[in-house]
């Protein structure tokens, strides 16, 4: 019998598929052998009476709780030795600990390398049995909690949880960071359902509010996606975007958009923390301005006899002005490092913050050429502006730059010597940091007058010096820059930021000026959030495509 191409085909197909069956089997047992089963509860895990319950699914913004649980068959420390066995026990732990993948519908949406300081030694030396708290109605000091949190808040997990229902996988491996970055074989591994509900909130705050005439900044005119502010809105109201107070957005000097949120309204003084650095530097460029100080150039022995402080080094007498305004005076200072002696932390309990800056040692860094945030350089800065400038600081700042924009209702914070703190903290309502914003889009200028020299704001706005956080991270005098991208097309912006999420961005090629006010003070995740913001909300809204 003559057999046709149709069943030749078939005779030879269905020996393959039968084989990759078979391999696909022996890789599923395979697997399953080698990690163990994650489990999960919605039991309150602090709670030691209550029988722990497992559960296939999990109702986000509903259940309370959420933890998971699984058992080694041996105990992190041998795994570790596996990846890497030239290194001692000691170096081990120092190296390499749990690494936990979080997939989304098989999405990789955070990756967790867990901190040598998460768990004990002797745990990580003897332990098998893990039960990890994940969802708890209250913050926990534990670290599945923070890791929790970070997939949520900073990995983007709230966002691809969107309503409906999900699938959440999670894999638990280790790591070893020595002179390669090696991760481990799966050790256990657990999926779970999500349902997710949709957030409670209030209609009422959705819809964009009306701006209230003023006599000094008038109302504009302009179009903008009023579905975009309020679909911001609405995630605001639902705490998607947590703890935001306020948001200005001028166009051309006019205002667009003004949205109180959270009992705050136009009156509202807002601390924004580290925002107050920059306005040091619009008074240093005022007083060379004022030739009260020749030009940023200036070394700080001009106003401190350094050898009268504590590890003295001729190289301190190198420091500039503009060292301390680009954050590369090359003191051994840095606020991002929580154990060095200049961190900010530990200037605050002294008697003498300036002291406290001068007194600390110099680094092996050349003075000028490599950025290191340093709140205490801010505090010098400070010092300085108060010794040089007519009745101090305070008043200067309020004859030479409030007065002149308008601003009367604001609240300084003080050193202990009494200096205004340029550390940051100085109060002030929205629209007034949008004014603020706007005299460096105007160059300088507002209502016809020079208030700040075009040459001091093209400095000040400029990539003075490379930030080490991304590619298009860089810093100015005491201002940050940074691009947006949408649509392809790149939005270059300065902007000075403090904690807790607050903003004032002076964008370089299109004509707004954007302050966002938050109080979300040491969340890991409020940058990430205003980011988003403006990202998917803002920039959409107000830019003509």
């Amino acid at each position: 019998m003559k057999i046709n191409s149709t069943n030749r085909h078939m005779k030879i197909i269905k020996p393959s598929l039968f084989i990759i069956s078979l391999l696909l089997l022996f890789s599923f047992n395979v697997s399953a052998q080698n990690s163990n089963p994650i489990r999960f509860s919605t039991s309150d895990i602090k709670n030691k009476t209550q029988k722990r319950t497992y559960v296939q699914s999990f109702n986000l913004n509903k259940d309370a709780f959420l933890s998971m649980e699984f058992t080694l068959n041996k105990p992190l420390i041998t795994y570790l030795k596996e990846l890497a066995p030239n290194l001692s026990q000691e170096e081990l732990l120092k190296k390499g600990s749990f690494q936990f993948s979080f997939f989304v519908d098989n999405q990789l949406i955070h990756t967790e390398n867990l901190h040598k300081g998460a768990g004990t030694n002797k745990a990580k030396t003897t332990q098998l049995t893990y039960k990890i708290p994940l969802v708890y109605p209250e913050r926990l000091d534990f670290w599945g909690w923070f890791m929790w949190l970070k997939f949520m808040k900073m990995s983007g997990g709230r966002d691809v949880l969107d309503e409906g229902k999900h699938e959440l996988t999670v894999k638990v491996s280790t790591y070893i960071n020595d002179t390669a970055f090696k991760t481990g074989k799966v050790l256990a591994e657990g999926k779970i359902d999500i349902n997710v509900e949709e957030l409670p909130y209030d209609a009422s705050l959705i819809p964009v509010q009306k701006i209230t005439p003023m006599k000094d900044l008038k109302i504009s005119k302009s179009n903008y996606k009023k579905e975009r502010i309020e679909d911001l809105n609405k995630k605001i109201a639902q705490g998607r975007f947590e703890h935001i107070n306020g948001i200005v957005i001028l166009k051309k000097g006019e205002v667009l958009i003004e949205e109180y949120f959270n009992n705050s309204n136009r009156e509202s003084l807002h601390d924004p923390r580290s925002v107050g650095k920059t306005i040091a530097s619009t008074i240093t460029g005022i007083a060379i301005d004022d030739q009260l100080i020749k030009n940023e150039k200036v070394t700080i022995d001009n106003f401190y006899n350094l050898k009268e402080y504590k590890n003295y080094t001729p190289k301190k007498d190198k420091v500039t002005i503009e060292s301390l305004l680009t954050m590369s005076s090359g003191f051994i200072g840095d606020d991002n490092d929580f154990s060095n002696p200049g961190n900010e932390e530990f200037m605050y309990p002294t008697e003498n913050w300036v002291k406290f800056a001068l007194d600390l040692p110099m680094s092996n860094r050349k003075v000028g050429e490599e950025y290191h945030y340093f709140t205490a350089g801010v505090v010098v800065l400070g010092d300085i502006l108060h010794k040089t400038v007519p009745n101090g600081l305070v008043d200067y700042a309020d004859k030479n730059l409030f007065s002149p924009l308008g601003i009367t209702s604001y609240k300084w914070q003080y050193t202990p010597q009494k200096v205004g703190n340029t550390a940051g903290g100085i109060r002030l309502r929205a629209i007034d940091f949008a004014k603020y914003g706007q005299l460096y889009k105007n160059q300088g200028v507002w209502n016809g007058r020079q208030i700040i020299s075009k040459d001091w704001v093209a400095k000040s706005l400029s990539k003075q010096i490379k930030q080490p956080y991304s590619d298009d991270s860089f810093y100015g005098y005491l201002f940050w820059n940074k691009t947006y991208t949408m649509k392809d097309k790149k939005y270059e912006t300065s902007f000075c930021t403090g904690n807790g999420g607050n903003k004032i961005f002076v964008f370089k090629d299109i004509p707004f000026v954007v302050v966002i006010t938050a109080s979300g003070y040491n969340l890991p995740y409020m940058h990430s959030d205003i980011d988003k913001m403006m990202q998917t909300y803002i920039l959409p809204a107000i830019v003509n495509d």
